[in-house]
């Protein structure tokens, strides 16, 4: 099942980096400060929380104590069922320099680099199809979104000016009606067990949707940066702080709320159970982040960088 937040935090990844280093040498003590960089804020949180949730699962006898095997899941991103998804931005962490030092050289690539991300994708896809080179997490799996956000980041001035309500309502309906699509197509081969387009096909429509929602929501976001009022946007800023930790965390709290508050024999529509839990999960998340980012020192190894001072986000100014 294709998801778009996995394809938008990729072009994410691939926006900041991109405008931040297009117009700087990697040299060797740049390349230092990056590296330290992405050991401290990425790949020790990941580890402490990958060590949490072995912890967790044998505390809760889910999981069998077997050092070999919690070695292998740390390495894999197998700890627990996100964490697979951190394997891949390390391995775009890893790949960065390189990609940067190759772009920085072709002219032709820049100006096309979303181009050649689909082309890459949609070929490894074919090959692995063919060949079955790997059933893990890997870069190219979800390359796509990763270059258009780089092609994004090299060409942010030129991007944003696209940015109109217009283009932003037309990326909007795209978005819709590939997911419409998607959805229709993913149900009857679910339910009813007709498959309406070939492996292939569906692979180019997941690679559309992704394609066309993150520009979409890079789009929304510039008219909202546009028409918010300064306040706002710090206050916005002050929760994306926070993103990475509530990645990490969000699964280890919805343990905790299905234990106390399960989804079922509430008294309550699932409906509205499902709601409750998401509202639950995003407040205590949020407030769990701050209380440590308030009180504990050097809490960016467990969260990932944080800014200095934990201000409430509704106290932002």
């Amino acid at each position: 099942m294709i998801r778009i937040e996995a394809g938008l935090f990729i072009m994410l990844v691939g926006i900041v980096f991109f405008y931040n280093y297009r117009k700087r040498d990697m040299t060797g003590s740049e390349l230092l400060k990056y590296f330290r960089s992405r050991v401290v804020y990425i790949l020790i949180p990941y580890i402490l929380w990958s060590l949490i949730y072995e912890v967790d699962a044998l505390y809760f006898n889910t999981r069998e104590f077997d050092i070999p095997t919690i070695i292998s899941n740390i390495l894999t991103g197998k700890s627990m069922y996100h964490l697979h998804f951190i394997s891949l931005i390390v391995q775009f962490y890893l790949l960065f320099p390189i990609f940067l030092l190759i772009i920085q050289k072709s002219a032709l690539l820049r100006k096309y680099l979303w181009i050649f991300g689909v082309l890459a994708e949609f070929g490894y896809y074919l090959l692995n199809l063919k060949y079955g080179f790997t059933s893990g997490p890997l870069f190219l799996t979800i390359l796509s979104p990763f270059l258009l956000g780089a092609w994004i980041g090299l060409h942010y001035e030129k991007v944003a000016e696209q940015a109109t309500k217009f283009n932003s309502a037309l990326f909007g309906f795209l978005f819709l009606l590939t997911g419409i699509l998607d959805v229709l197509i993913r149900y009857e081969s679910i339910f009813h067990g007709v498959n309406i387009i070939s492996p292939e096909m569906q692979k180019l429509l997941n690679l559309a949707f992704l394609m066309v929602g993150g520009i979409f929501f890079f789009f929304l976001s510039e008219q909202l940066v546009k028409n918010f009022k300064n306040s706002n946007v710090e206050k916005v800023k002050r929760i994306a702080y926070y993103s990475f930790g509530f990645y990490l965390v969000h699964p280890f709290i919805i343990t905790r709320i299905n234990m106390y508050l399960p989804l079922q024999d509430s008294g309550l529509s699932w409906h509205a159970m499902f709601i409750l839990h998401y509202v639950l999960v995003i407040v205590i998340c949020y407030f769990t982040i701050w209380g440590f980012h308030r009180f504990m020192a050097y809490s960016s190894y467990l969260f990932g960088k944080l800014p200095k001072k934990a201000v409430l986000f509704w106290k932002a100014s």
